[in-house]
């Protein structure tokens, strides 16, 4: 079944496609959703309500776009929305480190597998990580990232300067014998 008769048998009502559409794209989604939860329990909590909203607004997909696309948006914006509810103070600003503040070292990361680098992300504390994935991984702007948190655009920079400088120094730790 297409992604477009799926949704299609979906808005209708149709119990077993909507279980096929969870099917389809419910590994992916847990993954995003584990890069910003950073546990499983977290995560599985994200993507329920994520897949809440799907159904929910699955008469508002245009079609325009990939449906994996489309969920994938959800299950970022469902995850932030989760974060501050249920952590409301977890970005600190630091200015000094802004002073620091130096261009990415890819050579460091490109070392590592992806399921590697995913786990020490994951393993990153909630603001670090959250701001990590934001503007490294879904590509947002320090500008934009600061809007859809409610921070400042210095406190995003500086909340990934830190998180870059635990992925090194975790890197480094697993280096050493």
């Amino acid at each position: 079944m297409s992604d477009r008769e799926l949704v299609d048998a979906c808005r209708k009502g149709d119990r077993s496609a909507q279980k096929a559409l969870y099917d389809r794209f419910s590994p992916r989604m847990m993954a995003i959703c584990l890069r910003y939860g950073g546990n499983a329990s977290t995560a599985s909590d994200m993507m329920q309500e994520g897949f809440i909203t799907v159904f929910e607004k699955l008469g508002q997909y245009s079609g325009d776009g990939a449906l994996g696309g489309w969920i994938r948006r959800i299950m970022v914006n469902t995850s932030l929305l989760y974060l501050r509810r249920e952590k409301k103070h977890f970005f600190h600003e630091d200015t000094d480190a802004q002073a620091d503040f130096l261009e990415e070292d890819v050579s460091v990361y490109a070392k590592l597998a992806t399921d590697q680098l995913l786990k020490l992300i994951a393993q990153l504390p909630d603001g670090y990580r959250t701001v990590f994935n934001l503007y490294a991984i879904e590509g947002y702007s320090h500008k934009e990232i600061a809007a859809q948190l409610g921070i400042s655009e210095s406190t995003s920079k500086t909340q990934f300067f830190k998180a870059r400088k635990h992925l090194q120094m975790q890197i480094s730790s697993l280096e050493q014998p």
